[in-house]
């Protein structure tokens, strides 16, 4: 399979362009736009309480609804990292360099104007080389054997520790928490018992839905509550004409479209994610010497979005041919898909080429409906940050405990939900990032299983991992990165 046929796609927009289907989609836009513009609830939070609501749903309506959030809110963290220097998530904070630039002198409209436009160009275009490079990368899929699966989840749960930000160390420290919450109940290849604690809940591992909220939920929730922060004022900007964007964009193209392939590109590595696409966009874009501050502003808010959003769909590609997600929000949708019967591998494209066609046209709507309503509601967009927290956080704990308890209808889940939620919010208070710790947890057993399995197909000798030329560059890209990271902090 090189391309999805012209008949795939016309089938697969016929069944998401439906009434009932494209409500979702709105619907999962608008909530994007909710838990991505208010700060420190991000699109991963929003996907992590909304995934155990899918429990029945069809496949359409699961991925409207998880993809609308997916897209919108990747973009709606730009919304108060413009107006108030606040990124809503760690993918948006090169946006706020130039973006509150521009609103302090009076053209926030136009700044949030070009981040919606520059996110949606990025993410269409991250969409059209999901469609044409994962069924190729699938084929290539099929060659990787235990070894490489493991050099590979390796290497994302490496990339992952080295460019969360922070300490290096702290972030590897993060990396082995997950990946020994992992290995809570029976062991996969001997069929050990582990770390149970006699609790035979726990004998199937940790609930992977329940710790996905407590780490990216709760611990933000109880950290946001920690602030104190009842309401934030936001000052009146003047209005931009939208008839104007067009030509300022296409002053950008270039721009634009290397923001974008450095999204994509960033985003089809395993466990990377926006932040660190964001920032290499936006030193790209203040490479060159701009004439004026404004100058430099516009395209770092180009740069920084295009790439931001372009990671939505290079980031399914190693989901939806490896397994391996390629950011928080995939690591959440890999257990949207379990939700619904379906394993994300190798095999998913060519047994499921109808639903692969499907999630492509959904994340293609949910991208225009994002640039549609962030253009014709940045006006309104932020009265959501002055909502009071003391409203706000009551109401993110009662759709954590229920989507917990929704999973299994036992209580169990809902104090999984409390229990890691307050260990989260203790290791982000010791400057722990919680990515590496999910992505550890999510790619542990990836990880564990493969490492037994190739040393077993090898007759125990390590050196295969060497030996074999996809496992070595890995393997050499590991140590690379660790080392760019180290020096990195060094320097800094």
């Amino acid at each position: 399979m090189d391309m999805i046929s012209p008949d795939v796609l016309f089938a697969a927009t016929g069944a998401v362009f439906q009434i009932g289907i494209l409500a979702w989609i709105l619907i999962g836009v608008l909530l994007g736009f909710v838990f991505g513009a208010s700060p420190g609830l991000t699109a991963t939070t929003g996907v992590a309480i909304a995934t155990p609501l899918t429990f029945g749903a069809s496949f359409e309506v699961a991925m409207a609804l998880l993809l609308g959030i997916y897209s919108a809110g990747y973009f709606a963290g730009s919304i108060p990292a413009i107006l108030i220097n606040t990124p809503g998530a760690p993918g948006n904070a090169a946006t706020a360099l130039g973006g509150y630039r521009l609103a302090r002198s009076g053209k926030a409209d136009l700044a949030i104007s070009l981040a919606v436009v520059a996110s949606a160009v990025g993410g269409i275009f991250s969409i059209i080389i999901l469609m044409v490079a994962a069924p190729n990368l699938s084929n290539f899929a099929l060659q990787f054997t235990s070894v490489e699966y493991f050099s590979l989840g390796l290497f994302g749960l490496i990339c992952v520790a080295a460019v969360s930000g922070g300490s290096l160390i702290k972030g590897v420290i993060g990396a082995g928490i997950g990946m020994f919450l992992s290995t809570i109940g029976i062991d996969d290849v001997g069929g050990t018992t582990r770390f149970t604690m006699g609790l035979p809940e726990l004998q199937g591992g940790l609930p992977l839905i329940p710790a996905l909220i407590a780490f990216f939920a709760v611990a933000e929730m109880l950290q946001q509550a920690a602030i104190r922060q009842d309401r934030t004022t936001v000052t009146a900007q003047a209005i931009h004409p939208i008839i104007r964007l067009p030509g300022l964009l296409l002053r950008n193209g270039w721009l634009l479209l290397r923001g974008a392939l450095t999204g994509t590109f960033i985003g089809i590595l395993p466990g990377t994610g926006p932040t660190i696409a964001a920032w290499i966009a936006y030193g790209q874009a203040g490479s060159e010497r701009d004439e004026d501050e404004e100058t430099g502003s516009v395209r770092g808010v180009i740069a920084a979005e295009s790439a931001n959003n372009a990671v939505t769909g290079g980031a399914l590609v190693p989901l939806l041919t490896l397994g391996i997600p390629g950011d928080t929000v995939t690591a959440v949708l890999i257990g949207a898909l379990l939700i619904q019967g379906i394993d994300p591998g190798p095999f998913f494209i060519f047994d499921h080429t109808d639903l692969f066609a499907q999630i492509l046209v959904i994340l293609l709507v949910a991208a225009v409906m994002t640039m549609v309503l962030g253009l014709a509601a940045r006006r309104v967009l932020p009265k959501i940050l002055t909502i009071p927290a003391r409203i706000q956080l009551p109401i993110i704990a009662v759709l954590c405990a229920t989507g917990g308890f929704a999973i299994n209808h036992a209580p169990f889940e809902v104090g999984i939900i409390a229990v890691l939620g307050l260990f989260g919010y203790v290791l982000v208070r010791f400057g722990f990032p919680m990515a590496p710790i999910v992505i550890g947890l999510v790619l542990g057993p990836i990880i564990e299983t493969n490492l037994r399995n190739g040393l077993i197909a090898n007759d125990m000798d390590v050196t295969v991992f060497i030996t074999r030329p996809i496992s070595a560059v890995l393997l050499a890209a590991i140590v690379v990165t660790l080392a760019w990271s180290g020096w990195r902090g060094r320097r800094a």
